[in-house]
């Protein structure tokens, strides 16, 4: 069984990054991920022979365009909770949020991957459960997620959005929504619970009425 994190300062102060553009990993958000790289499929060795965390982190600049590009300034910690290997030689594995981080710095190293100093002290918070319903605006986000549903031809499981609790609702739906890397990146560097529920509602509302079909997966 893999010990629990109970504070921060158990946390290492380094770990291997994996940067995503468009994708961002919440505190108790799991995400599923499809690694094919060569580069990453060392990391996923390494982080198995240890403890098992990998940063998620957004670049800051394009990809596409920049050899090694940036990255931006908090990422989230996420551990190793399910993994398979396929015929293929792909790693089928889902990360569990833990906590988020600031970047403080990139370290050198002799791995294909980069690694980074993380401070998770400003986001110490992250590793106790929140999310209140009194305080949660649910019918507002009910209305603004159907709209926007709509209006973009996404489908989701109703029920369980209706039956959701508050934080593990407002992070799903952060995660998966298809918002512009910015955007996301607003999400996660939310303060708390409260302003992520507000910020997401504000993205939903304004971004119900614009954008063409698309798929959540």
């Amino acid at each position: 069984m893999l010990a629990p994190f109970h504070s921060f300062t158990d946390l290492p102060a380094h770990l291997p990054l994996f940067p995503l553009t468009g994708v961002v990993l919440l505190p108790r958000g799991a995400l599923p991920l499809n690694i094919f790289e060569p580069r990453y499929l060392k990391m996923v060795d390494d982080a198995l022979k240890g403890d098992r965390l990998i940063g998620i982190i957004q670049p800051s600049q394009d990809p596409d365009r920049v050899l090694k590009p940036n990255l931006s300034a908090v990422g989230a910690a996420g551990r190793i909770v399910s993994f398979r290997e396929t015929d293929d030689n792909r790693y089928l594995m889902t990360l569990s949020g833990l906590c988020r981080f600031r970047l403080t710095s990139e370290v050198a190293g002799d791995t294909p991957y980069r690694l980074g100093a993380c401070d998770f002290s400003s986001f110490a918070g992250d590793l106790a459960e929140s999310g209140d319903e009194n305080d949660f605006p649910r019918d507002r986000l009910m209305a603004a997620l159907k709209d926007y549903l709509n209006n973009h031809d996404l489908k989701a499981d109703w029920k369980s959005v209706m039956n959701a609790p508050p934080e593990a609702l407002v992070n799903a739906l952060a995660m998966m929504c298809p918002f512009e890397p910015a955007e996301k990146q607003a999400l996660l560097e939310a303060p708390g619970f409260g302003d992520r529920a507000s910020t997401l509602v504000a993205l939903l509302e304004m971004a119900r009425n614009f954008g063409g079909p698309q798929t959540i997966n």
